[in-house]
């Protein structure tokens, strides 16, 4: 079986994720308490407890997801799972993509994923951005609205997860705007996202362009395994390139169509969604059916992904 990995990033988070992974495999437990250890807090004690605002505060998901991503990783190495041939991450994830490829050690990335939370919640009030999924219209359409709805603030197609369904994200009233638009013409459904950022919007460009200054400090190797980043569906290769679209993903739409395009013309027999949740495992399914998916969400998922 050759896979793929795939990483979630915000909005796949929970109050006491990973628990049952964590009593089976000392690796999750030892992964989130390497990442309390650079955070100066317990995290893992944060995430089971909750509560759940808490856990959706950026600066407390996007480390969360990078342990839980990693975390899961490295579980099912340790029980015997082969290494997958190529990796990538939705967003936030692909820091865990890249540590996998063995690009940035797990500590590292944890001390940029710190910084990323902290210039992205800054950049925007609490309060004042917003994000939302948009079901059953065409890309076009929903950009469409957006543009209609914008009245001088930002609303922009932010994540293109899947075939009608599409991420926005902007200022709150503007969100609220373009959901409203959107039901009007025609979407299906249209979701606000438990996330406490307007990811990917270019309200999000000054926090991209300080992050660089951090990402410049790090010690950043090629892939040892084919990493494809998720803004433009191309492989990572050199150092710095890693670390310039690193920075520029932070205000950059993610082009997960593309990349799923790009998971499987590198060749591979399943898709697997190494974290929390089965928010991958599902757009994969909507992108093309025919590959097989598996989650490592729970023990039994893992174990069910092994056998």
């Amino acid at each position: 079986m050759v896979d793929a990995f795939v990483f979630p990033g915000q909005g796949s988070q929970s109050v006491g994720m990973q628990a049952d992974l964590a009593e089976a495999y000392p690796e999750v437990r030892e992964t989130w308490a390497e990442a309390s250890d650079v955070l100066g807090f317990d995290l893992w004690v944060l995430v089971q407890q909750g509560p759940s605002e808490q856990v959706d505060q950026t600066t407390v998901t996007q480390p969360a997801m990078l342990a839980a991503g990693v975390s899961a990783y490295r579980a099912f190495v340790a029980a015997g799972g082969a290494q997958p041939k190529v990796v990538a991450g939705h967003s936030l994830g692909e820091y865990s993509a890249l540590v996998a490829a063995g690009c940035i050690a797990f500590a590292d990335a944890m001390r940029v994923v710190k910084r990323r939370a902290e210039l992205m919640q800054t950049a925007v009030p609490a309060g004042d951005g917003a994000m939302a999924a948009v079901l059953g219209l065409d890309d076009e359409a929903l950009m469409q609205v957006c543009a209609d709805v914008a009245n001088g603030e930002v609303v922009e197609a932010v994540n293109f997860n899947a075939p009608g369904q599409v991420v926005i994200a902007g200022h709150a009233a503007a969100v609220a705007r373009a959901i409203e638009a959107a039901k009007a013409v025609g979407a299906r459904r249209a979701i606000p996202l438990p996330v406490s950022v307007p990811s990917h919007s270019s309200l999000m460009r000054e926090a991209g362009k300080t992050l660089a200054e951090s990402l410049a400090d790090v010690a950043v190797s090629p892939p040892q395994i084919t990493a494809i980043g998720a803004t433009d569906a191309l492989e990572y290769a050199d150092a710095d390139g890693i670390r310039d679209r690193l920075s520029r993903q932070v205000y950059s739409p993610v082009q997960w169509v593309r990349t799923s395009g790009a998971i499987i013309d590198a060749g591979v027999d399943r898709v697997v969604e190494c974290g929390p949740g089965k928010v991958l495992a599902g757009l994969q399914r909507r992108i093309d059916r025919k590959v097989p998916v598996a989650t490592l969400d729970s023990k039994s998922g893992l174990e069910a992904a092994l056998n």
